[in-house]
């Protein structure tokens, strides 16, 4: 445990100091794991979209491919000391900007499911780009000055802005988390009517954000703690994680906004006549359809990515599909 600032990091110039064994096996353990999981997320996202397209698709993608395999690997060969160390900084540095602000832009690009509000919108965007560019362009040249400059300043330079950034990183993905549970309440409370379906998905929406604010905390504790070996080797098979839990979520968030059509009853179908095929019927034919106007967003294309299997074919799409 190093919680001296004016010490660098043990482990990130020429590799790990100490001697102990179990803190060896536990980084090949997790950085082991962390690759183990983007092969198998990059299968997992082959088969789940239909066209490879949309930020969701390419963002759940590059973070994956470009940022939790490039930082796990870089660490490794910074831990041991294998190569010149700055091939290994450069590779995990890499893949550090794909992979956590990378996971901020994966939860934005989902956002505009359950929210409505443009400047709400435009707010999280903004704050992720900004939120990347102060603070990762002074991470990166205090850790190369740290590396190959080691002045006092520069040290304590840098052990203040990797806790810094750290903590900032997590409080921005825990905000974002929370607008997707305010605003997923909301969504359920407008459909009254289905008490069981709507408590099971929000239950499920909950568990899995907060089991994403777990772990940043986690990672903000061991930072904190001094233990920077361990966060960072942690860092990648965590991240690796959230990745594949977004999938469970982008699956409860189309459920609630695209109820599937076996929802409704047989009682419905039953008050037609026999002669009369609900199938074929397109909306209510009580009243006039109202004329509304789609609003259409620049990332709207990320929904078309989706397999069929995860999305809703409206009834007229099927009933064209048949002979009168």
């Amino acid at each position: 445990m190093t919680t001296d600032l004016t010490q660098p990091p043990d482990g990130l110039i020429g590799g790990y100091k100490g001697d102990s064994v179990p803190v060896k096996i536990v980084v090949v353990v997790f950085s082991s794991l962390a690759l183990y999981n983007v092969v198998e997320l990059i299968i997992l996202i082959l088969f789940t979209f239909q066209h490879y397209l949309g930020l969701y698709f390419w963002t759940m993608l590059l973070s994956g491919v470009l940022g939790v395999m490039p930082h796990a690997i870089g660490y490794i060969l910074e831990f041991f000391a294998l190569g010149p160390t700055w091939l290994a900084v450069a590779i995990s540095t890499l893949g550090f900007y794909f992979m956590v602000p990378g996971q901020s832009v994966v939860l934005y690009s989902r956002l505009h499911l359950v929210v409505q509000n443009r400047k709400l919108l435009r707010f999280v965007l903004w704050l992720i780009i900004i939120d990347a560019v102060i603070l990762l362009i002074p991470t990166t040249v205090l850790t190369f000055s740290t590396v190959y400059v080691r002045t006092l300043p520069v040290v304590m330079g840098y052990n203040i802005m990797e806790r810094l950034q750290v903590a900032w990183f997590c409080a921005q993905e825990i905000l974002i988390s929370s607008i997707y549970i305010w605003e997923t309440a909301k969504l359920l409370r407008l459909r009254p009517e289905k008490n069981t379906r709507r408590n099971r998905i929000l239950y499920e929406l909950l568990a899995i954000n907060l089991i994403i604010i777990g772990m940043d905390v986690a990672l903000l504790v061991l930072e904190y703690r001094g233990l920077w070996y361990l966060q960072t080797t942690i860092k990648a098979a965590v991240y690796s994680i959230k990745l594949k839990l977004e999938c469970g979520v982008l699956r409860k968030l189309v459920e609630i906004i695209q109820p599937h059509r076996r929802e409704s009853s047989t009682t419905e179908q039953e008050q037609y006549p026999p002669f009369v095929n609900p199938a074929h019927i397109v909306g209510d034919v009580t009243r006039a359809a109202p004329t509304t106007r789609r609003q259409h967003y620049p990332w709207a294309n990320s929904m078309d990515s989706l397999s069929l299997s995860d999305r809703v074919r409206p009834a007229s799409e099927s009933s064209s599909s048949r002979p009168p």
